[in-house]
């Protein structure tokens, strides 16, 4: 949809090969905004090892200064992290140090000041006054960081849309993936992103759509009775044009659920009257490929 919507914008026609590389730069847009997340809640939890050094480090430090409690810096989990061969892969790509150092929002403060919050919360001081370590517990303190310290953190969301204009689109499809890898550390492989069959899925309506852009339109039109097509909104008419290409070319997705979908996108993404419109357009124009017989549909599973 983004990739639709970023190539009708255009004074041009896109040139060959020109939509396949916006849609990959959306999806290493996504990744990015999750290795950096990933990265940013590893060095809250690390900062526990630089304060003691900072503070051990002063020219006449106070007993409490030699005794600031580390135990988070040691985090099993957080090192199971750190030490996944895939997720320093990406760091040592995305530079995100160098992205907090240049950002207008926060800057190389930010992970200090969000410490500095952590170590104020009541979980975080039953998390240090216990000695041993429970893998639970070890979940749930990078839990606590990323749900209460970041994502509750006005000026953190403000540095990371500043510095990923994506965040609105893909933020919470991002958080859910780094939950999911908080349970399960050094299986989710960064360097592929997305499955083989996902991404195929995507570049095949992407050209579907592009390749069958006039006779979708010619579809759609005769079924937009007292609207003008003209001012009917742009990403509602991609929205119609994509549904109605997964009911003629994609033989394994229910109709149902392509209605479905495309209502929720367009109710998340488009007008206040998106939702509906869009799914009296497509249902109508579901029912009249079924009378036509020009629905061939078949079960998932046998395919």
């Amino acid at each position: 949809m983004q990739t639709l919507y970023t190539i009708s914008a255009l004074d041009k026609e896109a040139k060959p090969g020109e939509p396949q590389k916006t849609l990959q730069a959306h999806l290493d847009q996504t990744r990015s905004l999750l290795i950096y997340l990933t990265w940013f809640l590893t060095e809250v939890a690390r900062y526990a090892e630089t304060e003691a050094h900072k503070r051990a480090g002063k020219h006449l430090p106070s007993a409490e200064d030699l005794n600031v409690n580390t135990k988070l810096a040691g985090n099993e989990l957080l090192w199971k992290m750190l030490e996944d061969p895939e997720l320093k892969e990406q760091f040592n790509k995305l530079k995100p140090e160098v992205i907090l150092r240049q950002s207008q929002t926060g800057g190389a403060e930010l992970v200090k000041q969000v410490y500095h919050d952590l170590v104020e919360k009541a979980e975080y001081k039953t998390y240090i006054a216990t000695a041993s370590r429970d893998k639970q517990e070890e979940r749930k303190i990078l839990e606590l960081i990323l749900n209460d310290m970041l994502l509750a953190n006005e000026l953190f969301l403000s540095h990371v849309e500043d510095n990923f204009p994506n965040w609105n689109d893909d933020g919470e499809m991002v958080v859910q993936l780094l939950v999911g890898y908080l349970q399960k550390p050094g299986t989710y492989h960064f360097n592929s992103f997305i499955s083989a069959d996902k991404k195929e899925f995507a570049q095949q309506l992407l050209q579907t759509v592009i390749e069958k852009n006039q006779f979708l339109q010619d579809l759609i039109i005769p079924r937009l009775k007292n609207w003008d097509p003209e001012r009917i909104a742009q990403l509602d008419m991609i929205l119609m044009k994509m549904g109605v290409a997964e009911f003629l070319y994609f033989e394994t997705i229910p109709p149902k659920v392509t209605i479905n979908e495309y209502i929720d996108l367009a109710k998340d993404y488009s007008t206040l009257q998106s939702g509906q419109f869009v799914n009296g357009i497509l249902d109508n124009i579901h029912k009249d490929l079924v009378q036509q017989g020009k629905m061939q549909k078949v079960d998932y599973k046998k395919a």
